[in-house]
């Protein structure tokens, strides 16, 4: 739908562009031919700046102007959404002065950026220029400019921070009359909008389709992604401040998931020695299987992988791979004063040596107690104390009386 809704605007830019151009090398009144059609410029009462055409076949009188313009913004405002995933309000905060540029120390060569205004993060970062977007970004350029080559100052309204912004070199500017004024974010959403009706895109429900400026921000993340770009790099090219915030942003369908996993089942297999793939001997899978069951200890389980030794010679307590078990607490707790009265007694007698070890020990079993303690945070039961609806009800009101009167109603 993408691609199709981006065809459609190049496609109507690119005619309007034509019929424009061929109306205004003609007088009022004269007939052309654009884009495989018959028109007729129209000849105006008044002298003005636009230029009108009627259509031979329907009899309808068009603005060729207006659609030009429209048909213009609505290009560049997709491609610039689709390239970036930037914020709609990023968007209409891009100036001239965006346009920077980087010449690497190695081979001095020069990178275009775009540099990205602070918005909902309050933090500036600079996106690389890709040859389509930079396409764009010309287009824009060369038609704002005045014609001294300068791009014009527009002043625009923050509604955020409710006020007035300094004159700045804005792109999405269109003249009003003799002023410049820039476009906002309604007028962004609102040409997004014309473009889409023009479509005829439909939904799975059959409705007509709707894109909002966000919605190219999560199609670029997902493209991004699902094109190897590792995620926090994704996170530092929209501005994330988390990346569970970009990996929320990206859609993972399920046969991609599917076909991903086989994909890397099959790279991992081809890396690796064939000697792992056989059938094991009955004795090796039992050897496995004790494994398991030779993992219960005292204080819990222990999470040591298959074919490793103990790294701690069977001091659970000071291993990070130990699981205490809940209802060992207080044969932990236990064995924490114990620590304790032995460094004490220790440091008494002067036995360095001994209170070092001790005092490992001791760490690793207070640990263990705090992850008892946090895992019983986790499963315990708030009660939020949330009032029913006869504690929060204003007034009750009263039963209406039933009536006495004989064949009253």
């Amino acid at each position: 739908m993408l691609s199709t809704l981006a065809h459609t605007v190049d496609t109507e830019r690119r005619l309007a562009a034509e019929r424009l151009t061929a109306a205004a090398l003609l007088a009022p009144g004269a007939a052309f031919t654009a884009a495989g059609q018959q028109w007729r410029r129209s000849a105006t009462k008044k002298p003005t700046a636009r230029i009108w055409a009627d259509d031979p076949q329907t009899g309808k009188r068009r603005d060729l102007s207006l659609e030009e313009h429209r048909a213009f913004w609505s290009w560049a405002i997709l491609e610039v959404l689709r390239h970036t995933g930037i914020r709609v309000e990023e968007l209409t905060e891009l100036s001239h002065h965006s346009l920077v540029q980087y010449r690497l120390p190695d081979t001095g060569e020069l990178i275009p950026l775009l540099h990205i205004a602070p918005s909902k993060t309050d933090a500036e970062r600079l996106l690389v220029i890709e040859p389509e977007l930079a396409e764009v970004l010309s287009a824009i350029i060369c038609r704002i400019r005045d014609p001294h080559g300068a791009v014009p100052l527009a002043m625009s309204y923050d509604i955020h921070e409710r006020v007035w912004n300094p004159p700045m070199p804005l792109l999405f500017q269109r003249k009003v009359g003799v002023e410049n004024r820039p476009i906002p974010a309604g007028g962004v959403r609102a040409l997004l909008n014309n473009a889409l009706a023009r479509t005829d895109l439909t939904d799975a429900a059959g409705a007509p389709l709707l894109f909002s400026p966000h919605d190219f921000r999560r199609l670029f993340i997902t493209d991004a992604i699902l094109n190897g770009m590792p995620p926090h790099i994704a996170q530092l090219v929209v501005g994330h401040r988390d990346i569970n915030t970009t990996m929320g942003y990206k859609a993972v369908y399920p046969e991609e998931v599917i076909n991903g996993h086989r994909a890397f089942i099959t790279r991992r297999r081809a890396t690796r020695p064939s000697e792992e793939y056989r059938t094991p001997t009955d004795t090796e899978w039992e050897e496995f299987l004790g494994h398991f069951q030779r993992r219960r200890v005292a204080l819990g389980d222990c999470g040591r992988a298959y074919g490793t030794n103990c790294a701690h010679e069977h001091s659970c307590l000071r291993c990070s791979l130990l699981r205490p078990d809940p209802t060992q607490r207080q044969r932990i707790s236990e064995i924490r004063e114990s620590l304790l009265a032995r460094i004490t007694e220790a440091e008494q007698e002067g036995w360095l040596g001994e209170v070092e070890g001790l005092k490992v020990s001791l760490a690793g079993a207070q640990q263990k107690l705090a992850q008892l303690a946090q895992r019983a945070r986790r499963t315990a039961t708030i009660n939020l104390g949330l009032p029913t609806f006869g504690d929060i009800a204003a007034r009750t009101a009263p039963l209406p009386e039933r009536p006495t009167t004989p064949g009253s109603c």
